[in-house]
């Protein structure tokens, strides 16, 4: 018999997911190969994700809702799913994150991940995450989801200009990172500035920071290194670093401009050809 190794439910939300699917599945009396089939999946796919050997999709979980009348359970437990492959030191700041009515951030180096295309984050995170950058990629676009809520947060995004020629994933995954980012130059609660080359020394020069801010708690300041992230409420510390957003902000183009330049940017240098921005 194929996957029989019992898992303990409270290990993990994944071993919570892959229990529950072998206990519904056998109470609708189907085989690994019948699921496999209805859902047009191996029956292999199905034991490993009954083993946790696998992370399930948000479209495998919703498939698997249809397939077996569960209600919605899979499609609402593949969030926290998907929210337990994120480095552990950065899942504090992603809950923050998802809480959050206003987010401001200064990207030296990268798109800012609530912004990236699936391509593009896939190509950020092979660089060291060899064994698991399928799960992290399925991770971080769920994580952007929090841009598609009824209220979803206001987020002001400040990019270095360096960000558009930095070829990551090569031409085509730059091509279409660069028309997503234009597909939200109309989009009522997400602004995208670009910080040109010519505006020399900045605030931003020190790196990246996120400032978040919140309905009833207080600010909070993000900051990351190689393999961390740190965050701190101290007023004194937000105070500065707002004044340095705003800074930031008013040094950069403004959102017509900035789209203009991300277009002229995808057309002579990633081969875009004239047309409507697609997502």
């Amino acid at each position: 018999m194929v996957n029989i190794r019992n898992l303990d439910p409270s290990a993990s939300p994944l071993d919570y997911y892959g229990a529950e699917l072998r206990r519904l599945r056998e109470e609708a009396n189907l085989s690994q190969a019948e699921l496999g089939s209805i859902l047009y999946c191996t029956a292999s796919l199905i034991g490993q994700i009954e083993t946790a050997k696998k992370v399930p999709t948000r479209q495998f979980s919703e498939r698997l809702d249809a397939a077996l009348l569960t209600g919605g359970v899979f499609s609402r437990l593949v969030g926290l799913v998907l929210k337990s492959q994120l480095p552990t030191w950065f899942q504090p700041y992603a809950e923050m994150e998802a809480k959050a009515t206003f987010i401001s951030t200064y990207q030296s180096q990268l798109v800012y991940g609530l912004l990236q295309t699936d391509a593009y984050a896939r190509a950020v995170l092979s660089v060291e995450k060899l064994g698991q950058v399928e799960e992290m990629v399925a991770a971080r676009m769920e994580h952007q989801r929090i841009l598609e809520r009824e209220h979803p947060p206001v987020l002001c995004v400040v990019l270095d200009e360096g960000v558009l020629y930095r070829a990551i994933g090569g031409v085509e995954v730059m091509r279409n990172q660069l028309a997503h980012l234009l597909s939200f130059r109309d989009h009522p609660w997400v602004q995208v500035q670009v910080l040109p080359f010519a505006v020399g020394q900045h605030p931003g020069l020190l790196g990246s920071f996120n400032l978040l801010r919140f309905e009833d708690d207080p600010d909070v300041l993000y900051t990351e290194s190689y393999d961390s992230g740190r965050m701190t409420a101290n007023s004194q510390v937000i105070r500065e670093q707002s004044v340095s957003y705003a800074r930031l902000q008013a040094s950069a183009l403004s959102r017509e401009d900035s789209a203009a330049l991300i277009e002229r940017v995808m057309r002579e240098r990633y081969g875009h050809q004239p047309g409507p921005a697609v997502a």
